[in-house]
């Protein structure tokens, strides 16, 4: 069970997949964005979704919509934003990673060599 499982809680995803029971009906899929004029269309669907759902806190990891709803999640909707880096992320950081050390409000890492790039950011160890 999830440690969010007793909280309101959607999620969004930029790929079609097929869905646990506890994700069907509480899921929006957004247009996949390849760092290109897509970027634009996913601010705009952070904003509808955000708008829609209100939430207080945004937890992202890895890459797709993490910096899109960061970015519009924090600056219009003062939203708390936690983002953990991919466990995939050993020995160097994610461009996602990068990024969101500055977005978020609370920024954790799975490895420890992975301190050096993150300074104020979390040991949180494999979270999987």
């Amino acid at each position: 069970m999830p440690a969010y499982a007793a909280h309101a809680h959607f999620y969004v995803l930029n790929d079609k997949a097929l869905l646990p029971p506890d994700m069907v009906g509480r899921t929006d899929f957004i247009v996949h964005s390849e760092r290109d004029w897509r970027f634009f269309v996913n601010l705009w669907e952070a904003f509808r979704i955000l708008r829609r759902e209100r939430p207080d806190v945004i937890l992202s990891t890895g890459a797709g919509p993490a910096v899109p709803f960061a970015l519009v999640g924090r600056a219009l909707f003062g939203c708390r934003i936690l983002f953990v880096e991919s466990i995939t992320r050993i020995s160097a950081p994610s461009m996602t990673g990068k990024l969101m050390y500055r977005l978020a409000h609370d920024f954790f890492y799975q490895w420890e060599s992975l301190g050096r790039f993150f300074p104020r950011g979390r040991l949180g160890g494999p979270l999987l």
